[in-house]
């Protein structure tokens, strides 16, 4: 029993700052950046990955010296481990995304049949996730909750990123709570008034949407109340990556404890600011932080 379950691909990450030519290589995906966030507010949490042989055995270990459970991590010596560049502007408001490899694809066979959660997070970051394994995930928690930016990525062939249209809507009918960014909502939705889309959204079956906008916070959706949730501002911003995930994994560690909307986005919020302090997964303060 555990009250998060994660999952999604964790990636390596070549992470490519202002004024650096030398990238910073360390473990991603948002299923890092979600367990670790969860973990520093003593949340129970599990990861259901894939990998290939060449993930770091590092890598694994220091997840399990954070306490996060790693027995849903399946490790194919055959493939690759999915890996990204990430290339900041100057002001690390924009960035390049660029694909290098992608592990295979999380399959229903992947899941435990024993596996038990207060809540599913569901976080593709390379379309590893089909509608399938959503619905049998569905089973095995009390809520399931869903960042679909994997799922609106395109990838050329030379790996370049760009969002595209989310072509299973189903997926948001089987959910509880949705978090994505502003322009990542507009993909599924097709509407770039923010307020338009989260109610689109919340049409399609959603009961807590939640969009994170950057530097000027975050949108709490759930039912007729609305919450608009300031960002909170880092001492020094040196790596954006995975302050989202932070977010939900924070948002998702409150809730689960049974604390109110507003309360589980403003602790989302305390931890975004805080893993952006460092680089990759590797800031997030304690939880008196």
């Amino acid at each position: 029993m555990f009250d998060i379950v994660t999952v999604g691909h964790f990636t390596v990450d070549s992470i490519f700052l202002p004024d650096r030519q030398v990238p910073f290589v360390v473990l991603g995906g948002s299923a890092a950046y979600v367990s670790f966030a969860a973990r520093r507010l003593d949340a129970r949490v599990s990861v259901i990955s894939k990998v290939g042989g060449d993930f770091p055995e590092a890598y694994r270990w220091w997840l399990e010296q954070e306490g996060i459970d790693t027995s849903g991590i399946a490790k194919d010596d055959a493939a690759q481990t999915t890996r990204f560049e990430l290339k900041y502007d100057n002001l690390q408001s924009e960035r390049i995304l660029l694909l290098k490899s992608k592990a295979p694809t999380i399959t229903v066979d992947d899941l435990p049949k024993s596996l038990k959660a207060d809540a599913i997070h569901l976080a593709a970051v390379a379309g590893e996730i089909a509608y399938e394994l959503v619905e049998q995930a569905k089973g095995h928690a009390d809520v399931l909750s869903l960042d679909p930016q994997g799922l609106l990525r395109n990838f050329d062939e030379t790996g370049n990123v760009t969002l595209k249209p989310l072509t299973d809507k189903r997926i948001l009918g089987l959910v509880d709570i949705y978090k994505s960014s502003q322009s990542e909502i507009e993909a599924v939705t097709g509407l770039s008034n923010v307020a338009s889309a989260i109610e689109e959204v919340h049409k399609l079956g959603v009961k807590t949407v939640i969009v994170t906008l950057g530097s000027e916070g975050s949108v709490v959706s759930v039912g007729d109340a609305t919450y608009r949730v300031p960002a909170y501002k880092p001492e020094k911003i040196v790596d954006p990556t995975g302050a989202g995930d932070a977010f939900i994994g924070g948002f998702l560690a409150e809730y689960v404890y049974g604390e109110n909307y507003l309360r589980c986005a403003c602790v989302g919020s305390a931890l975004a600011s805080l893993v952006a302090e460092g680089i990759g997964p590797t800031s997030f303060g304690d939880k008196t932080d």
